[in-house]
């Protein structure tokens, strides 16, 4: 585990519903109740339709990647410990226009430097899974489906 590693607040109401679902591990994305498009990162108002009513629906946590890079040295000093490490983005099976930003991992807890860089491919097959960071977070991560 990484000292002092910058954890995204989970007491915004307009995201609060994904923190929750994670901490259940479940992959939710915010969806608009009037047009159906599905959204990620949550916004206010639905960017197809304008309308501000949505809800969150509940996904495979399916996807492949999409493409990765390894930050080394790293953007935060923090992460300079377990540099390089990788960070992956995952096209949802579930919904190809949405991507996510994560980390592949061989566990949910493994660490995020541990898969060896040259085994990382556009287009392999993945699945979510979760690491429980504290009470308040728990972080989506991606191990090979």
């Amino acid at each position: 585990m990484i000292e002092a590693i910058p954890l995204p607040s989970t007491d915004d109401p307009l995201d609060a519903p994904y923190w929750e679902a994670a901490r259940r591990g479940e992959l939710v994305v915010q969806t608009c109740r009037a047009c159906g498009q599905r959204r990620f990162p949550p916004r206010p108002m639905c960017p197809t339709c304008q309308s501000f009513e949505h809800l969150w629906a509940p996904l495979s946590g399916k996807g492949r990647i999409w493409s990765f890079v390894f930050p080394h040295p790293p953007l935060l000093p923090v992460f300079a410990q377990i540099a390089p490490y990788n960070v992956i983005i995952v096209e949802l099976a579930d919904d190809p226009s949405i991507r996510m930003v994560g980390n592949l991992v061989t566990a949910a807890d493994g660490p995020i430097n541990q898969v060896d860089p040259t085994t990382i491919k556009i287009g392999t097959p993945v699945r979510v899974v979760f690491h429980r960071v504290d009470n308040d977070v728990t972080l989506a991560r991606w191990v090979v489906a």
